[in-house]
Protein backbone atom coordinates (compact mmCIF):
# COMPACT_ATOMS: atom_id res chain seq x y z
CA UNK A 1 0.00 0.00 0.00
CA UNK A 2 1.31 3.58 -0.93
CA UNK A 3 0.28 5.85 1.57
CA UNK A 4 1.51 9.49 2.25
CA UNK A 5 0.42 11.75 5.28
CA UNK A 6 -0.27 15.21 4.40
CA UNK A 7 0.43 18.24 6.04
CA UNK A 8 -3.17 19.78 8.76
CA UNK A 9 -4.33 23.05 5.50
CA UNK A 10 -7.96 23.57 4.25
CA UNK A 11 -8.61 22.02 0.67
CA UNK A 12 -11.35 22.24 -0.76
CA UNK A 13 -13.34 19.27 -1.74
CA UNK A 14 -16.47 18.20 -3.70
CA UNK A 15 -18.10 14.83 -2.09
CA UNK A 16 -20.75 12.49 -2.34
CA UNK A 17 -21.58 11.32 1.15
CA UNK A 18 -23.09 8.31 0.92
CA UNK A 19 -23.93 7.89 4.84
CA UNK A 20 -22.91 9.12 8.61
CA UNK A 21 -22.10 6.99 11.30
CA UNK A 22 -22.00 7.90 14.41
CA UNK A 23 -19.78 6.50 17.18
CA UNK A 24 -20.53 5.21 20.03
CA UNK A 25 -19.62 3.18 23.01
CA UNK A 26 -22.62 1.54 22.75
CA UNK A 27 -21.94 0.77 19.06
CA UNK A 28 -19.55 -1.99 19.66
CA UNK A 29 -20.99 -4.03 16.32
CA UNK A 30 -20.27 -0.94 14.55
CA UNK A 31 -21.80 0.83 11.23
CA UNK A 32 -21.35 -0.51 8.31
CA UNK A 33 -21.69 1.64 5.01
CA UNK A 34 -21.41 1.04 1.44
CA UNK A 35 -18.89 2.87 -1.00
CA UNK A 36 -18.27 3.22 -4.58
CA UNK A 37 -15.34 4.33 -6.46
CA UNK A 38 -16.34 8.02 -6.03
CA UNK A 39 -18.31 7.63 -2.38
CA UNK A 40 -17.80 9.13 0.89
CA UNK A 41 -18.60 8.49 4.76
CA UNK A 42 -18.69 11.07 7.19
CA UNK A 43 -17.99 9.83 11.09
CA UNK A 44 -19.26 11.83 13.92
CA UNK A 45 -18.57 11.25 17.78
CA UNK A 46 -20.89 11.02 20.36
CA UNK A 47 -20.65 13.13 23.10
CA UNK A 48 -20.13 11.08 25.87
CA UNK A 49 -16.59 9.94 24.62
CA UNK A 50 -15.30 8.73 27.88
CA UNK A 51 -14.53 5.56 27.49
CA UNK A 52 -13.76 5.20 23.57
CA UNK A 53 -10.24 5.22 23.15
CA UNK A 54 -10.53 5.66 19.29
CA UNK A 55 -12.63 4.47 16.16
CA UNK A 56 -11.55 2.13 13.88
CA UNK A 57 -12.52 2.06 10.41
CA UNK A 58 -12.31 -1.27 8.54
CA UNK A 59 -12.44 -1.06 4.36
CA UNK A 60 -13.46 -4.49 3.04
CA UNK A 61 -12.93 -4.29 -1.05
CA UNK A 62 -14.93 -7.87 -3.01
CA UNK A 63 -13.05 -10.39 -4.18
CA UNK A 64 -12.74 -8.54 -7.65
CA UNK A 65 -10.63 -5.57 -6.26
CA UNK A 66 -7.14 -7.99 -6.15
CA UNK A 67 -7.16 -7.96 -10.16
CA UNK A 68 -7.33 -3.51 -10.22
CA UNK A 69 -5.10 -2.30 -7.01
CA UNK A 70 -3.57 0.91 -7.54
CA UNK A 71 -6.46 2.31 -9.72
CA UNK A 72 -8.10 3.85 -6.35
CA UNK A 73 -7.21 5.88 -2.82
CA UNK A 74 -8.59 5.90 0.48
CA UNK A 75 -8.43 10.10 1.58
CA UNK A 76 -9.05 10.75 5.33
CA UNK A 77 -10.32 14.80 6.57
CA UNK A 78 -10.43 15.99 9.22
CA UNK A 79 -12.15 19.58 10.85
CA UNK A 80 -14.98 19.91 7.49
CA UNK A 81 -16.03 23.50 7.75
CA UNK A 82 -19.70 22.63 8.06
CA UNK A 83 -21.59 19.35 9.21
CA UNK A 84 -21.32 16.98 6.19
CA UNK A 85 -25.41 15.73 5.06
CA UNK A 86 -25.89 13.05 2.84
CA UNK A 87 -25.71 13.99 -0.66
CA UNK A 88 -23.03 15.75 -2.61
CA UNK A 89 -21.64 18.35 -0.73
CA UNK A 90 -18.45 21.00 -1.32
CA UNK A 91 -16.62 20.84 1.49
CA UNK A 92 -13.44 22.48 2.61
CA UNK A 93 -11.19 20.33 5.27
CA UNK A 94 -7.95 19.16 6.01
CA UNK A 95 -6.62 16.12 4.50
CA UNK A 96 -5.25 13.54 6.96
CA UNK A 97 -3.68 10.86 5.01
CA UNK A 98 -4.14 9.72 1.27
CA UNK A 99 -3.50 5.57 0.53
CA UNK A 100 -3.55 4.08 -2.54
CA UNK A 101 -5.26 1.07 -1.97
CA UNK A 102 -3.05 -1.79 -2.55
CA UNK A 103 -4.04 -5.91 -3.32
CA UNK A 104 -5.78 -6.84 -0.15
CA UNK A 105 -9.45 -7.50 0.76
CA UNK A 106 -9.18 -5.16 4.27
CA UNK A 107 -7.77 -2.51 4.97
CA UNK A 108 -8.28 -1.02 8.39
CA UNK A 109 -7.53 1.99 10.24
CA UNK A 110 -7.36 2.87 14.14
CA UNK A 111 -7.12 6.31 15.01
CA UNK A 112 -7.18 7.57 18.25
CA UNK A 113 -9.57 10.16 20.06
CA UNK A 114 -7.08 11.21 23.14
CA UNK A 115 -3.78 11.55 24.20
CA UNK A 116 -2.96 8.61 26.15
CA UNK A 117 -4.49 6.05 24.01
CA UNK A 118 -2.35 3.17 24.39
CA UNK A 119 -2.95 2.42 20.57
CA UNK A 120 -0.32 0.86 18.64
CA UNK A 121 0.49 -0.63 15.29
CA UNK A 122 -0.32 -3.94 14.77
CA UNK A 123 -0.32 -6.52 11.55
CA UNK A 124 -3.57 -6.03 10.24
CA UNK A 125 -4.33 -2.65 11.32
CA UNK A 126 -2.13 0.93 11.08
CA UNK A 127 -2.53 3.56 13.70
CA UNK A 128 -3.16 6.98 12.79
CA UNK A 129 -2.32 10.35 14.40
CA UNK A 130 -4.36 11.56 17.26
CA UNK A 131 -7.64 13.15 15.86
CA UNK A 132 -9.34 15.30 19.40
CA UNK A 133 -13.31 15.22 19.38
CA UNK A 134 -13.14 19.10 18.24
CA UNK A 135 -11.78 18.01 15.16
CA UNK A 136 -14.84 15.98 14.18
CA UNK A 137 -16.62 15.12 11.56
CA UNK A 138 -14.29 12.93 9.71
CA UNK A 139 -14.80 12.45 5.83
CA UNK A 140 -13.19 9.19 4.51
CA UNK A 141 -13.60 9.14 0.54
CA UNK A 142 -12.72 6.52 -2.48
CA UNK A 143 -11.31 8.08 -5.03
CA UNK A 144 -9.43 7.33 -8.33
CA UNK A 145 -5.71 8.02 -8.93
CA UNK A 146 -5.76 6.65 -12.60
CA UNK A 147 -7.48 8.73 -15.59
CA UNK A 148 -9.70 5.71 -17.23
CA UNK A 149 -11.53 3.15 -14.81
CA UNK A 150 -12.62 0.37 -15.53
CA UNK A 151 -16.30 -0.63 -15.53
CA UNK A 152 -15.61 -3.32 -12.71
CA UNK A 153 -14.00 -0.93 -10.79
CA UNK A 154 -17.19 1.37 -11.51
CA UNK A 155 -19.74 -0.95 -10.49
CA UNK A 156 -18.13 -2.54 -7.33
CA UNK A 157 -18.56 -1.11 -3.62
CA UNK A 158 -16.20 -1.40 -0.79
CA UNK A 159 -17.64 -2.06 2.70
CA UNK A 160 -17.03 0.40 5.04
CA UNK A 161 -16.94 -0.86 8.96
CA UNK A 162 -16.85 2.28 11.52
CA UNK A 163 -16.63 1.01 15.51
CA UNK A 164 -15.54 2.76 18.42
CA UNK A 165 -12.41 1.10 20.32
CA UNK A 166 -13.48 1.29 23.87
CA UNK A 167 -11.26 1.57 26.89
CA UNK A 168 -11.34 -1.29 29.42
CA UNK A 169 -12.43 1.48 31.86
CA UNK A 170 -15.47 3.02 33.72
CA UNK A 171 -15.90 6.27 36.13
CA UNK A 172 -16.63 6.87 39.77
CA UNK A 173 -17.83 10.07 41.38
CA UNK A 174 -17.61 10.50 44.80
CA UNK A 175 -20.24 12.76 46.35
CA UNK A 176 -18.68 14.21 49.65
CA UNK A 177 -21.32 15.50 52.13
CA UNK A 178 -20.09 17.73 55.41
CA UNK A 179 -20.92 17.83 58.86
CA UNK A 180 -23.83 20.30 59.29
CA UNK A 181 -21.40 22.34 62.11
CA UNK A 182 -17.85 21.89 60.06
CA UNK A 183 -18.67 22.91 56.93
CA UNK A 184 -15.98 22.73 53.76
CA UNK A 185 -12.68 22.16 55.52
CA UNK A 186 -9.81 20.34 53.45
CA UNK A 187 -9.61 16.41 53.55
CA UNK A 188 -7.09 14.25 50.86
CA UNK A 189 -8.60 11.68 48.55
CA UNK A 190 -6.54 8.55 47.99
CA UNK A 191 -7.64 5.84 45.27
CA UNK A 192 -4.86 2.72 45.22
CA UNK A 193 -2.77 4.86 47.25
CA UNK A 194 -2.45 7.18 44.88
CA UNK A 195 -3.52 11.37 45.22
CA UNK A 196 -6.44 12.31 43.87
CA UNK A 197 -5.55 16.24 42.21
CA UNK A 198 -9.55 16.48 41.59
CA UNK A 199 -11.49 14.70 43.56
CA UNK A 200 -14.77 16.71 42.93
CA UNK A 201 -14.54 15.66 39.15
CA UNK A 202 -15.51 12.10 37.29
CA UNK A 203 -12.48 9.77 38.36
CA UNK A 204 -11.88 7.01 35.47
CA UNK A 205 -10.10 3.71 36.45
CA UNK A 206 -9.57 0.51 35.11
CA UNK A 207 -12.10 -1.71 35.99
CA UNK A 208 -11.83 -4.07 38.94
CA UNK A 209 -11.71 -3.47 42.53
CA UNK A 210 -10.28 -0.32 44.28
CA UNK A 211 -9.82 0.97 47.48
CA UNK A 212 -10.80 4.85 48.44
CA UNK A 213 -9.56 6.93 51.46
CA UNK A 214 -10.76 10.06 52.82
CA UNK A 215 -8.11 11.90 55.15
CA UNK A 216 -8.42 14.72 57.27
CA UNK A 217 -7.02 16.67 60.27
CA UNK A 218 -10.94 18.07 60.75
CA UNK A 219 -13.22 14.86 60.03
CA UNK A 220 -12.80 10.77 60.68
CA UNK A 221 -11.00 9.39 58.02
CA UNK A 222 -13.33 7.38 55.48
CA UNK A 223 -12.79 4.33 53.86
CA UNK A 224 -14.50 2.29 51.39
CA UNK A 225 -13.74 -0.75 48.60
CA UNK A 226 -15.97 -0.11 45.04
CA UNK A 227 -15.59 -2.20 41.84
CA UNK A 228 -15.37 -0.43 38.30
CA UNK A 229 -17.28 -2.30 35.36
CA UNK A 230 -16.10 -1.49 31.86
CA UNK A 231 -18.20 1.81 30.59
CA UNK A 232 -19.78 2.10 33.51
CA UNK A 233 -20.75 5.28 35.79
CA UNK A 234 -20.73 5.05 39.58
CA UNK A 235 -21.81 7.40 42.23
CA UNK A 236 -20.13 7.18 45.80
CA UNK A 237 -22.12 9.29 48.73
CA UNK A 238 -19.42 9.82 51.61
CA UNK A 239 -20.89 12.34 54.76
CA UNK A 240 -17.81 13.38 56.47
CA UNK A 241 -17.76 13.29 60.03
CA UNK A 242 -16.45 15.74 62.63
CA UNK A 243 -14.02 14.12 65.21
CA UNK A 244 -15.97 14.38 68.42
CA UNK A 245 -15.39 10.85 70.06
CA UNK A 246 -18.46 8.15 69.79
CA UNK A 247 -19.26 5.75 71.80
CA UNK A 248 -21.64 2.96 70.85
CA UNK A 249 -23.02 0.53 73.51
CA UNK A 250 -23.90 -3.02 73.58
CA UNK A 251 -26.32 -4.61 76.27
CA UNK A 252 -29.73 -6.29 76.90
CA UNK A 253 -32.75 -4.88 75.99
CA UNK A 254 -33.44 -4.20 79.63
CA UNK A 255 -30.05 -2.88 80.69
CA UNK A 256 -30.45 0.87 82.21
CA UNK A 257 -26.84 2.48 80.72
CA UNK A 258 -25.48 5.76 82.76
CA UNK A 259 -23.04 8.30 81.54
CA UNK A 260 -21.73 10.19 83.92
CA UNK A 261 -24.82 9.49 86.33
CA UNK A 262 -26.91 10.03 83.49
CA UNK A 263 -29.35 7.85 82.68
CA UNK A 264 -29.32 7.25 78.36
CA UNK A 265 -32.87 7.01 77.04
CA UNK A 266 -31.41 5.98 73.33
CA UNK A 267 -28.81 3.57 72.98
CA UNK A 268 -29.13 2.22 69.70
CA UNK A 269 -27.07 5.13 67.94
CA UNK A 270 -23.75 6.36 68.73
CA UNK A 271 -23.18 8.59 71.63
CA UNK A 272 -21.50 11.87 71.25
CA UNK A 273 -19.31 13.11 73.98
CA UNK A 274 -16.23 14.90 74.84
CA UNK A 275 -12.68 13.74 74.65
CA UNK A 276 -10.92 12.52 78.08
CA UNK A 277 -12.51 10.74 81.10
CA UNK A 278 -15.78 9.41 81.69
CA UNK A 279 -18.07 6.94 83.57
CA UNK A 280 -20.13 4.19 82.19
CA UNK A 281 -22.64 2.06 84.60
CA UNK A 282 -25.03 -0.76 83.48
CA UNK A 283 -27.37 -2.05 85.55
CA UNK A 284 -29.44 -5.25 84.77
CA UNK A 285 -32.11 -6.42 87.57
CA UNK A 286 -29.51 -6.25 90.78
CA UNK A 287 -26.60 -6.20 88.86
CA UNK A 288 -24.47 -3.50 88.37
CA UNK A 289 -20.98 -2.75 86.85
CA UNK A 290 -18.96 0.46 86.18
CA UNK A 291 -16.11 1.22 84.48
CA UNK A 292 -13.82 3.97 84.11
CA UNK A 293 -13.36 5.24 80.07
CA UNK A 294 -10.82 7.46 78.28
CA UNK A 295 -11.93 8.90 74.83
CA UNK A 296 -9.78 10.42 72.33
CA UNK A 297 -10.16 13.20 69.39
CA UNK A 298 -11.81 10.78 66.68
CA UNK A 299 -11.81 8.04 68.49
CA UNK A 300 -14.86 5.27 68.84
CA UNK A 301 -15.38 3.15 71.07
CA UNK A 302 -17.89 0.33 71.54
CA UNK A 303 -18.76 -0.90 74.99
CA UNK A 304 -20.39 -4.18 75.69
CA UNK A 305 -21.87 -5.41 78.57
CA UNK A 306 -21.81 -9.38 78.79
CA UNK A 307 -22.56 -12.05 81.82
CA UNK A 308 -20.69 -15.30 80.77
CA UNK A 309 -21.53 -19.04 82.31
CA UNK A 310 -18.63 -20.93 82.70
CA UNK A 311 -18.51 -24.98 83.24
CA UNK A 312 -15.75 -26.70 84.39
CA UNK A 313 -15.59 -30.47 85.32
CA UNK A 314 -14.29 -31.22 88.86
CA UNK A 315 -11.62 -33.58 89.31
Amino acid sequence: MMCAVWPLFGEDIRVAITDIAEVSKDKSAGIVIPLGYNDSAAVTLDRDVRFVRGIELELTAPQIWLAHQGSLAAVLYTSPNKNPAKGTMELEASRLRMDVLAARIQTVYQIPVRKNHNLRNIPYATVLPVVLPAEFPLVLRIMPVVKEISEDVQNMRFQLTVRPIVSDEGSVRVNVRYPPNLQNKPYTMLVDDRVIEHPQEELLFREGEHRLMLISNDYRNESRRFVIERGKNIELNITLQDLTPLLIFEAPDNARIFLDNVRLTQTSVPKAVEPGHHEVKVQVSDYTIIKSVYVQRGGTYRISFTVDLVVQEED
